[in-house]
């Protein structure tokens, strides 16, 4: 009789927001880093969902962030 190996299951997939499904990195044999979205689509999604911890001292920063121009004077 022979033994059975056992398979090691594979680990499971991590919860990502719904505008980030499908999403995947990889790094190449030259160490680029290259993915399956464009660039200009992670930088929107960041700008809105994310906050910058060096602008939020600033006292403009809810305009900003909300991406309305700012009255110059």
């Amino acid at each position: 009789m022979t033994k059975k190996k056992k398979r090691k299951a594979a680990p499971p997939k991590p919860r990502v927001h719904e505008d980030l499904r499908g999403f995947e990195v990889s790094i190449d044999n030259f160490g680029e880093l290259t993915s399956n979205m464009p660039i200009e689509k992670i930088n929107t999604f960041l700008n809105e969902n994310v906050a910058d911890k060096k602008l939020a001292e600033r006292n403009d920063y809810p305009v900003l962030k909300s991406g309305k121009k700012r009255k110059t004077k």
